[in-house]
Order: C-alpha cells, then structure tokens, then sequence
C-alpha cells in the first residue's frame, strides 16, 4: 500500500511559502516553511484551551497532558494516561507539524484536527466527556465566555472550541532544523557523519516513505511489509489494526499514517505501541520489517545521526 495525498486543507502554495526562493538542493525531503497562515485570535484562544483540563470528566487531564513541548509535542511514556487514570490504547503522536499531515491520528483514520479534538472529548481513555458536560463547565467561566463571543460570531460552541485548538496546533510548526538549513545551501549545517546518514537513508529506501515537508505524513503504509511485525511483537490488540478500525477494510488491517520524522529525537518511545524505546532499536526494525533487511550498527549509528539534524526550533506560537 503507497498512497500519497496533499494534507488536508494545506494548498501546494503553503507547502512552498516561506521556502528560500530558488533552493539551493533539489531533495525529497523540503524545509519546513518559517511561517504558516494563521487566524491570531483563534490561535491565542486555542493556546488557552490547550491546557484547559475542564475538557476532561473529572478535571484531571487536557491536551498539554499527553503531549509535552519539551519531548517533542509527545509524550515520554509508551502510553499516557487520561481522566480517571484509563491508559491509552496507543502512544501519544506529536503534535508539532500536524498542519503538514495529509491524515491525523497514528492510523490516519480522520481528515482533520478539528476531528482528532472531537474524537479525544469523547474517547473513554482520554477525557471520557462529552460536550454538553465541556460547554456546561466552560459556559461558568465570564471571561472564557466573552473571549469566545469576541472570537467567533456564534460564541462558545463544540465546533468553536474544536476550531480554537486545531488553530493553535496548526501553528506548533518547527522551521529552521539544521537540515533545513542544509537544505537551503548551507553546507555547514551539517556534519559528515550526518551527510553520510542522510546518504544511507536515501540508498536503503526509507526516503520512499519519510520525504515531503513533514518527512512523512502524506501516505499510508502497512507496517510489516517485509515481514509480520505483529505476529513477532506478539499481544495483537485492536489498535494494532490502525486504518482498519476506521474503514472496516481487510487490506486496510496494521495500515496507519506513515509518521512524521520531525523532531523525531525528542519523542521516544516510538511507533504507536511505544514498543521501541531508542532510536536506534525503531530504525533497526524498519529495516527488518519494512524493508526485508538488517543494517550494520555503523549504518544505524549514522542514520540516527543523520535524524537528529530534524529538530527544529520550538514554535512561535509557544512564545
């Protein structure tokens, strides 16, 4: 399965603004660009409900929870925990560059972030609510209300509140890694080791799926084409069917969004079980189950280096 689609509701014009004109390397993978368009008052207004906890049913948990901007946008843990206490069924994705991805969610199963809030609001081993209990919470609180009502013509509504924190996380965009610098013509950005990583990655076949601005995000892929990823890994639970939990499709069974490489060093542990807990461990089971081959450690070792040139700068919008 290799299916590449443009992210959802991001135009080939956005992809390209902000790029230096005329780049100097005709890659696969593109610089993210410094800046993407944003609404300013849905953004700031979503930074506030990004830490709301009243969106959860007990109060306990909210977005900034489970994705944590010093680990990347994810979260240190093979799978967090949500009101009450309830484990997820599946490792926190990042949610820097999610404007990029042409899918949300680790299978790839909604089209937009609007839709990932509206799912979490109602997920039982998230926040376990519902949005008549999140508006009657929220609806108390004077200045939130008239935040809303100066925001938004309609004032405080589910898809208000929705439309509010995807903005903000449409703006959690990382410009600048050294490679995008590299990219850019700048020679020096980059060391040796980490030219000949990037030179491994482009031979060994994993720019057939990590490429683009995001560096993945833009397709679907089975994992375990090479080999079965899951009968070896062993437990087979009813994440693990990614896209298929969505489309009730058979050839859509272990299919999810290829992720993102961005930032990529930050955010252990990796893939949606949290199964590997380094770096070094992901890519040497990509090489197993993806590509049907084993890499020497030397190979790996600058593949890793090569992924550690992908940490971009926090987002303004942090600031």
């Amino acid at each position: 399965m290799f299916r590449i689609a443009l992210a959802s509701g991001v135009s080939a014009a956005l992809l390209h603004a902000g790029l230096a004109a005329g780049a100097p390397l005709d890659e696969p993978i593109k610089p993210i660009p410094a800046s993407v368009p944003v609404d300013a008052a849905k953004v700031a207004l979503g930074k506030l409900l990004f830490s709301e906890k009243r969106l959860s049913k007990d109060d306990s948990v909210s977005c900034q929870s489970c994705h944590l901007f010093d680990q990347g946008g994810a979260h240190p843990s093979k799978r967090p925990t949500g009101a009450g206490g309830a484990v997820h069924v599946v490792n926190s994705p990042t949610v820097f560059n999610a404007v990029f991805g042409f899918k949300q969610l680790w299978s790839g199963g909604v089209d937009s972030i609007e839709a990932v809030v509206e799912r979490v609001v109602k997920a039982p081993r998230v926040f376990a609510s519902n949005w008549g209990q999140v508006l009657g919470k929220l609806s108390q609180d004077g200045a939130l209300v008239a935040r809303f009502k100066s925001t938004y013509a309609d004032g405080l509504t589910p898809a208000n509140v929705a439309n509010a924190i995807a903005e903000y996380n449409r703006a959690l965009i990382t410009p600048n890694a050294r490679f995008d610098k590299y990219l850019r013509g700048d020679a020096s950005a980059i060391s040796a080791d980490e030219k000949n990583g990037y030179a491994l990655f482009k031979k060994y076949g994993c720019i057939a799926c990590h490429q683009g601005v995001n560096v993945g995000g833009n397709m679907y892929q089975t994992f375990g084409v090479m080999g079965d990823y899951f009968k070896a890994r062993g437990d087979v639970q009813e994440a693990d069917l990614g896209l298929y939990n969505f489309t009730k499709k058979d050839a859509d069974r272990h299919t999810f969004k290829v992720p993102s490489l961005r930032n990529v060093a930050q955010t252990a542990p990796y893939f949606h079980d949290g199964s590997a807990a380094t770096l070094d461990e992901a890519v040497d089971v990509m090489f197993r189950f993806q590509l049907g081959r084993q890499a020497s450690a030397k190979d790996r070792e600058l593949i890793v280096k090569f992924l550690g040139t992908l940490t971009g700068e926090l987002p303004q919008a942090l600031k």
